[in-house]
């Protein structure tokens, strides 16, 4: 007996608290003075204007495929039997061109802190992100890899050497 008036006390008491707010939602209301309410203007950004980092512009990001000739170039192997040319002018460090499935794209130097070489053509879509050790192609259109793990097939690697040494 004890257990079934501590269930409907406990129940009394949920429906005491839960009524008021089930009323509140359901009854109509009353009309009351409206309030305006005054905008504050913007606060002014004490701080310096932060500098953009310079993306490649749409005038050197061109559809048409660049003039390779007196290039060097750079064969890359990538994951999945990919592959790609990198070709590099040594007097202009600020554009690449790379061929990927059969066509040739110029692409230009993005800055980053990171101290990776970033190359891309904003039209077209093509990233390349290159570090010493291995370089990733993206398409920022379609936000996906077109080829990962891409390594120099003329640079030795680490392991090549140490394999090759003889044991004693």
């Amino acid at each position: 007996m004890k257990k079934y008036l501590t269930a409907l006390t406990l129940v009394s008491a949920l429906f005491a608290v839960g009524m008021p707010q089930a009323f509140a939602e359901t009854a109509p209301a009353t009309p009351k003075a409206k309030k305006t309410v005054k905008k504050k203007a913007p606060a002014k950004a004490a701080a310096a204007p932060v500098e953009k980092m310079p993306l490649s512009s749409d005038a050197d990001d061109d559809e048409n495929e660049p003039e390779i000739g007196g290039t060097k170039s750079a064969d890359f192997n990538c994951e999945m039997g990919n592959k790609l040319t990198i070709y590099k002018n040594d007097d202009d460090d600020k554009h690449i061109a790379i061929r990927w499935n059969k066509r040739v794209n110029r692409l230009t130097r993005v800055v980053t802190t990171t101290g990776a070489n970033r190359f891309e053509n904003r039209k077209v879509g093509l990233v390349w992100i290159g570090i010493p050790a291995k370089g990733i192609l993206l398409d920022s259109k379609k936000g996906q890899q077109l080829a990962n793990e891409c390594k120099n097939v003329e640079l030795p690697t680490a392991q090549a050497p140490a394999a090759a040494a003889p044991k004693s």
